[in-house]
């Protein structure tokens, strides 16, 4: 597995949102975040590389056996909203794709089974634009 990337402010927030999640709902409904921080690098603001999925990013990914292309905006849990394709960092695909890079592929188990996406564009990072207080 290649390791992830995480700015220090996404990682302490993130750190206090499975906190909250863990004892509302439960350790499994943080599982898969949790494990993603574990492994993440976690690096200054300023220094995360642009190519970089972080938190309010802006992605558009393909899937690998229709070639659909998805595009979303991975946010905290509270900012959530499907009809805008602002999708939670702990839903499966938001875990997924925080901290990879552009070019990398992503799987997730899914009812219809495990679901292929490769990270094809970061359309909007907010530390590359200089919106470092998302």
């Amino acid at each position: 597995m290649n390791p992830i990337y995480l700015t220090q402010k996404d990682y302490e927030r993130l750190h206090s949102v499975v906190q909250i999640e863990r004892q509302t709902r439960g350790p499994q409904a943080v599982e898969a975040i949790s494990g993603e921080l574990k492994r993440a690098k976690v690096v200054a603001s300023e220094k995360i590389p642009k190519d970089v999925v972080t938190m309010n990013s802006v992605v558009r990914l393909r899937e690998m056996k229709k070639g659909a292309e998805l595009e979303i905006t991975i946010v905290y849990p509270k900012d959530a909203d499907l009809a805008q394709r602002r999708i939670s960092v702990l839903a499966a695909v938001g875990t997924a794709v925080l901290g990879c890079k552009k070019g990398d592929t992503v799987e997730w188990p899914a009812p219809q089974g495990t679901v292929i996406y490769k990270v094809e564009e970061i359309i909007y990072q907010p530390e590359a634009a200089g919106d470092l207080n998302l």
